[in-house]
């Protein structure tokens, strides 16, 4: 029997390379795309105490990844919200429901003690299900 194969994709985070990463893996139809952090692409933390901003440039991320592997945010199935500060639930949630509203994956938010930069409000991490 054949293994599927196992495709990856980069963002160009600093962190990739260093850790030992990828922004996501496919193999088959299912993908992983990892903890998402509000990284522009010269590595530096985008819309400074901003935690919807940053939560937008997240998504953004994800969406680049996922067709990056032939996926889009439809295929999305699960997300998971991460936050430095729990009273930011409601508008990072805001910002979810304009990429998500009409797919409506599972999800979880959570308050988390703080990440690798201090000044990363949130991360997303997402597995999605590709159709084709």
């Amino acid at each position: 029997m054949t293994q599927p194969s196992r495709q990856l994709v980069s963002s160009g985070s600093p962190y990739e390379p260093r850790l030992g990463i990828a922004r996501a893996v496919r193999i088959g139809n299912s993908i992983a795309v990892a903890g998402t952090a509000p990284l522009g692409l010269d590595g530096r933390t985008v819309a400074l105490g901003d935690a919807a901003a940053q939560a937008r440039h997240c998504l953004e991320i994800i969406q680049q990844a996922l067709e990056g592997l032939g996926a889009n945010l439809s295929d999305v199935i699960r997300t998971r919200i991460l936050l430095t500060r729990i009273e930011d639930w409601d508008s990072v949630g805001q910002v979810h429901g304009e990429f998500f509203r009409a797919i409506r994956p599972v999800t979880t938010v959570m308050q988390v003690v703080r990440f690798a930069d201090v000044d990363w409000l949130v991360e997303i991490e997402a597995d999605a299900i590709a159709q084709q």
